[in-house]
């Protein structure tokens, strides 16, 4: 039976996949040429993330504006669908895509909060079971082309907490479950009843893990 009132949120990258991938899938896109001229023209701004002076959702919009810029979104959603089936099944954790199943048959509410793109993220996600997507957009222009920016902000740090209480509203889980490797999740773990960060301990056990009681 569904229980709607506990949720567990997942991050996508480093926790269910291997590595970025958006990395892998902006050079599978445009090749290994174009991928790396985009990082020599957004060097600046990733330099500037990787020492704090940029916010990190500027620097990826410009390396994605450098490499992907000027895309219709039919050549993109064609792209996207191509990664999901030829080249994301191989970054995958099989122990993680176990856990969403553990939970999706417990009856919980499954919902993946990630920094990478909707793009591919969506239709990935809609095949493993997930309710809902909570992720950076892209913009398109008028012509609906990609404008180089992102329609929302990059879905990182606080921004994956504002996501997730806008998603449930006035009606928030009595028990929060919070998966995520890195700096990037640090809100949605403190937020979380339950959470698991890599390299940070063995997974817990679901059966013991009901009680609303802060482990995080």
């Amino acid at each position: 039976m569904r229980d709607a009132s506990i949720v567990a949120a997942f991050d996508f990258d480093g926790t269910i996949s291997t590595t970025d991938s958006l990395r892998v899938f902006v050079r599978s896109t445009v090749g290994t040429p174009r991928f790396l001229l985009g990082a020599l023209l957004a060097s600046v701004w990733l330099m500037g993330a990787a020492l704090r002076l940029v916010d990190r959702g500027t620097a990826k919009a410009a390396f994605l504006r450098a490499t992907v810029g000027g895309r219709h979104r039919h050549q993109l959603d064609a792209d996207a669908q191509r990664f999901v089936q030829d080249r994301l099944p191989s970054l995958l954790r099989p122990e993680m895509l176990a856990r969403v199943r553990q939970h999706r048959a417990l009856g919980h509410r499954v919902v993946l909060v990630s920094a990478s793109p909707g793009l591919y993220l969506r239709p990935w996600a809609a095949s493993v079971g997930f309710e809902t997507v909570l992720c950076t957009e892209l913009a398109f222009d008028a012509q609906d082309r990609f404008a180089g920016v992102f329609g929302k902000p990059n879905c990182w740090g606080p921004e994956k907490v504002r996501r997730l209480e806008a998603w449930w509203g006035q009606t928030p889980p009595r028990v929060l479950f919070a998966y995520g490797d890195s700096r990037g999740d640090k809100e949605m773990a403190e937020r979380a009843d339950h959470a698991w960060i890599r390299g940070q301990g063995k997974l817990m056990p679901l059966t013991d893990a009901d009680a609303p009681e802060r482990s995080a």
